[in-house]
């Protein structure tokens, strides 16, 4: 479990360094902000997210769905106000940023699997 957790912690790690490259108008410093980035992200996932999902939930359900976007915006912009040397640079970046984490993370942790699996 623990094992786990670290491996995550890494490739969002990575993930959030290669999405500072990208032209999303997210920036982060040096890889030390990016591993803060990476605890700040899955505390606020964890923590706040739920709560602001549970009370945007009759909006969230009128825009069938498209609202969690901008909650995940919301907190990814909130887990960047805590996290010096952490940016977003316009609502593209607070909106885009989530779901281009959650895609580069998905292809790293797919790609960890199997170089796993065949090793």
């Amino acid at each position: 479990m623990l094992a786990y957790l670290l491996v995550t912690w890494l490739v969002t790690t990575i993930s959030l360094l290669i999405l500072a490259r990208l032209p999303l108008g997210i920036e982060i410093d040096k890889f030390g902000t990016a591993l803060w980035a990476a605890v700040a992200i899955g505390l606020c996932n964890a923590l706040i997210r739920p709560v602001l999902l549970f009370l945007t939930f009759p909006i969230t359900f009128l825009t069938l769905g498209l609202f969690a976007l901008v909650v995940n915006g919301l907190v990814f912009a909130l887990a960047a106000s805590l996290v010096p040397g952490f940016r977003i640079r316009g609502c593209l970046g607070a909106l885009l940023g989530p779901v281009a984490l959650s895609c580069i993370n998905a292809i790293l942790l797919r790609l960890l699997q199997l170089g796993l699996k065949g090793a």
